[in-house]
């Protein structure tokens, strides 16, 4: 049953498809434990295409990049969000989030948040398939974050989570006590934005953006079990914003991510299609590198560890194909695409497109969303749209597709001055 779990909490992320094209371009997605942290929490970016880490800062920054507090408009505020998973399936699995922020002064700020993951009442049997107890598997992570302007125009930010998975409530898994997964992570930012500039004879900013998140020890849900890798993540971006007269504001944002964690390399074969062992029964690799190594090694290594697009010869040897560990590094990048579009400061358009390649997870969906923004709080709806094309079998249905989300933002400041007016 935890197997179950696990794998339902991955695949939400990282469904892949069942199109292999060709036998030289083979899948080869990347998995980690606790994909709930990457996954993003929060309405405003996810009706732009799921992008984030140069947009302006708002309450919800501290999933995208820390650093954009240094920059937020405003004293103090707070945001809730709620994202439905799997709606189409099951009725009770969902993402919650809350965070809240403080400007200390006008260099520095903090944020902190709590992010809940809830994966539905299950149902656990014996290995006769007899029922034994009910359990609501749950992840959740506690962040608190800093953020400092380094100049004029440029600021940093740090912040550490807590991290807590509970998936199986201590029952025995393969004759193994299973147990919570625990561990703690830093995650890194830096921003830049410069409203300084004109282009196409309007006045205009240019912001970039970028963050590493989740960089920590690694977890495990029994004693026994090889620790597995957290969803390390390098996101990086720009932002380009046109003021387009008085009342008019657009925005394009573009977001680049990439994990860094090993990605699995190629292991030999027998003559059956069986993976061969060594004298210590440890797979054999043919490709790539062993995906057993410390985390400052992993992330260093993720740029280059890839085993390259190719196949297997008839002596069992994996051949690549020119330039194919290059060529799997790039495609191991997935892109998202956001605009957003204001009208006097209060409502708010947004569309984008999010793309992975096929080998790498392929999901590929249109986003749509919306924003009211009053005095004291602000209303923020997305929408997603999957690509997927049953007839091609291009792309995955995503498990937020046609899911409509929402998140109810604070603004502190304005709430104080509506009691002075009273």
């Amino acid at each position: 049953m935890s197997i179950i779990i696990c794998s339902l909490s991955m695949n939400a992320i990282q469904a892949q498809s069942d199109d292999v094209r060709s036998s030289v371009l083979q899948l080869n997605t990347i998995t980690t434990a606790v994909p709930f942290l990457i996954i993003n929490p929060e309405t405003r970016g996810g009706g732009m295409g799921d992008v984030g880490v140069s947009a302006s800062p708002d309450g919800n920054s501290l999933h995208w990049n820390v650093a954009k507090y240094a920059f937020i408009e405003g004293k103090s505020g707070a945001s809730i969000s709620y994202t439905p998973w799997l709606r189409a399936l099951v009725p009770d699995i969902s993402l919650s989030y809350l965070t809240g922020y403080y400007k200390i002064d006008k260099m520095s700020a903090v944020a902190v948040s709590l992010r809940y993951f809830s994966l539905g009442n299950i149902q656990f049997t014996d290995q006769f398939g007899n029922n034994t107890v009910q359990f609501t598997p749950n992840e959740f992570a506690l962040n608190a974050g800093y953020s400092r302007k380094l100049a004029e125009r440029l600021s940093g930010g740090l912040s550490a989570k807590f991290i807590t998975s509970n998936l199986t409530g201590g029952q025995t898994v393969g004759g193994a006590n299973s147990k919570p997964g625990r561990t703690v992570a830093v995650d890194l930012g830096v921003f830049y934005t410069n409203d300084d500039i004109v282009m196409f004879d309007k006045d205009a900013i240019i912001s970039w953006g970028a963050a590493i998140s989740n960089l920590g020890a690694k977890i495990s849900y029994t004693d026994a079990a090889t620790r597995d890798f957290l969803p390390m993540n390098l996101r990086v971006g720009p932002t380009m914003t046109w003021n387009l007269n008085e009342f008019n504001k657009l925005s394009v944002s573009v977001d680049l991510n990439k994990y860094l964690v090993p990605s699995p390399p190629k292991y030999s074969e027998d003559a059956n299609g069986n993976i061969e062992t060594d004298a210590n029964q440890n797979f054999i690799i043919s490709k790539g590198k062993d995906p057993d190594r410390p985390v400052p090694s992993a992330v260093f290594t993720s740029f280059y560890d890839a085993p390259g697009y190719g196949d297997y010869d008839q002596s069992g040897e994996w051949v690549p194909i020119n330039a194919g560990v290059l060529r799997e590094e790039l495609n191991e990048v997935s892109v998202g695409v956001g605009v957003e579009y204001w009208y006097d400061e209060q409502f708010a358009f947004r569309t984008g497109y999010f793309t992975e390649h096929y080998s790498k997870g392929n999901r590929k969906y249109v986003t749509l969303g919306a924003g009211l923004k009053l005095n004291v709080f602000s209303l923020d709806f997305s929408y997603l749209i999957s690509t997927y094309n049953v007839r091609r079998n291009v792309g995955t249905t995503s498990p937020l597709a046609n899911t409509l989300r929402f998140s109810l933002s604070f603004n502190f400041d304005e709430m104080a001055k509506s009691d002075d007016s009273n």
